[in-house]
């Protein structure tokens, strides 16, 4: 069992849901970047979502992707994200860490040495933003055999008869995204997404995760009414980008107990 079902699984059965933030690895500097990610759990997050710096986050609004150009500035890669993993691992080897981010780095590195590199770091997970599933059943097979889930986006647009098409690829949780746009945008039609979810969660037989466009407490424990997880990001990375140096691990962790405390009404 990875630690991705292990901890859905503990959280269910304590009747609670996922908070998992999102931070771009490197931003606001490299070496913030793992006790972020302490931070982060000390805050009450279940799992952590590492972004991968790319020149085109073509799935992320302004927010991420200057946090993704903060990074890229410190020369921070794929294998410098790696890094991270394992220095987080030393001292925290129960938080699930998933990496979100593009082919381009991955296929750079080549399949087999990501999924090797990435499962001795201690990665649990990818979150490959531009892989359909007619392009990535093998490198789903590679990463199941590695012991890292391949977790998929799902948006308000997808068809039917494609969801089930990618959640047959799936493991560990599925992401629903749960507008139209990129991160950080607009606001949530949450009566959507409770029967986008209620679906979702049928087909696929995991866990659904919900981001793109939570930004409070209060619309995070209304989407845990009818989601698994809730994903939290640009919000996050707004707190990053506006807090002094000293500040920096204090606020993080403030906004992440606020969210927390929240779902656990």
């Amino acid at each position: 069992m990875s630690r991705i079902t292990a901890t859905f699984a503990a959280l269910s059965a304590a009747g609670r849901k996922a908070l998992i933030p999102f931070i771009t690895a490197g931003d606001p500097a490299p070496e913030r970047t793992v006790p972020l990610m302490h931070a982060l759990v000390a805050g009450g997050a279940d799992i952590l979502e590492l972004g991968v710096p790319f020149s085109d986050p073509m799935a992320d609004g302004p927010t991420i992707q200057r946090a993704s150009e903060r990074a890229l500035k410190h020369g921070v890669g794929l294998k410098d994200v790696l890094a991270m993993t394992a220095g987080f691992r030393k001292t925290d080897t129960a938080t699930p860490v998933v990496l979100m981010g593009y082919a381009n780095p991955i296929e750079a590195m080549g399949w087999d040495a990501f999924c090797s590199a990435a499962a001795q770091a201690g990665v649990d997970g990818v979150l490959t933003v531009d892989y359909p599933p007619e392009e990535s059943a093998e490198f789903a097979a590679k990463c199941a055999a590695a012991g890292l889930d391949n977790i998929y986006l799902l948006a308000p647009t997808t068809p039917d008869p494609r969801i089930s098409a990618i959640t047959r690829l799936a493991r560990g949780f599925v992401y629903y995204v749960s507008l139209k746009g990129v991160t950080g945008a607009a606001t949530l039609d949450l009566a959507e997404v409770a029967a986008r979810v209620g679906m979702i969660r049928a087909s696929a037989g995991l866990p659904v995760g919900v981001g793109f466009g939570i930004r409070d407490a209060e619309t995070a424990r209304r989407v845990a009414e009818v989601a698994d997880a809730v994903v939290i990001g640009s919000r996050i990375v707004e707190e990053i980008e506006n807090s002094t140096p000293d500040a920096l691990l204090a606020n993080v962790k403030h906004f992440v107990a606020g969210v927390r405390a929240a779902l656990d009404k």
